[in-house]
């Protein structure tokens, strides 16, 4: 039994021992090595050049960005003063025809003194 186990024992070393061998560093391989770096510095400068063309993108979004709140902030300044401008002559013959209302009233008033008729007229419409 002892024979059998040193034999499998020196099986096994001698298993291993094959199989630990050193592979050796071939001139092909070194020359893989220089493609494969030569190829990462050319995928590394497609990058770097598509992040420049990124970055140009950006600015450009943000002078797109900066032209349509400046085009919203004019109509919304346009439409404001328009407005003012339009309401102005119209709220301005609204006061000129409420005081001409009132003159007309006062009139009114005044004669109805004078006249008992007038006077009866305008309390029926409510004016006295």
């Amino acid at each position: 039994m002892k024979r059998v186990l040193i034999l499998i024992i020196i099986l096994l070393n001698s298993v291993t021992l094959s199989l630990a061998k050193e592979i050796p560093f071939t001139q092909d391989d070194r020359d893989r090595l220089i493609r494969l770096e030569e190829g990462l510095k050319a995928v590394n400068q497609r990058i770097d050049s598509l992040d420049k063309r990124i970055d140009g993108l950006q600015g450009l979004m943000y002078v797109v960005i900066g032209a349509v709140i400046a085009q919203t902030i004019g109509i919304v300044g346009f439409v404001l003063w328009d407005r003012r401008t339009a309401l102005a002559p119209a709220i301005r013959k609204n006061k000129e025809l409420e005081e001409k209302e009132e003159k007309v009233e006062k009139a009114l008033r005044e004669y109805a003194k004078k006249e008992p008729r007038l006077a009866e007229i305008l309390r029926e419409v409510g004016l006295l």
